[in-house]
């Protein structure tokens, strides 16, 4: 199981309500894009959401969650945060809330040919 199927239809149920989510399997799991950005993924049993970088450094103190580093490289605005620390809705709101809010304003990656 490249990712979990509870937990992606978590983060789908939060998106619902997204005009613009588009779902891709990549990177070995799920990812949620909106307005054609990255914004939530799933990847074994944790989430991964794309956050404003300058405020990476708080969000990092929230139990549970580590910078993503998926290709040993830590990515700076993208953050992994375990199943177990968002048991909660107030929780599992946060991360949601602060990928939708970088959403906003993030810049789509350049397409690939």
């Amino acid at each position: 199981m490249a990712y979990n199927e509870q937990l992606a239809e978590k983060v789908r149920k939060a998106l619902s309500h997204q005009k613009t989510v588009e779902e891709k399997k990549m990177m070995g799991g799920l990812t949620f894009m909106m307005n054609g950005k990255m914004c939530v993924g799933v990847h074994t049993d944790e989430i991964m959401c794309r956050i404003d970088p300058d405020i990476q450094n708080e969000a990092l103190r929230h139990k549970g969650s580590r910078i993503m580093d998926f290709t040993g490289k830590p990515m700076r605005g993208f953050v992994f945060v375990k199943k177990e620390s968002i048991k909660t809705a107030k929780d599992f709101n946060y991360w949601i809330q602060l990928a939708l809010d970088f959403n906003k304003k993030a810049k789509a990656s350049k397409k690939r040919p």
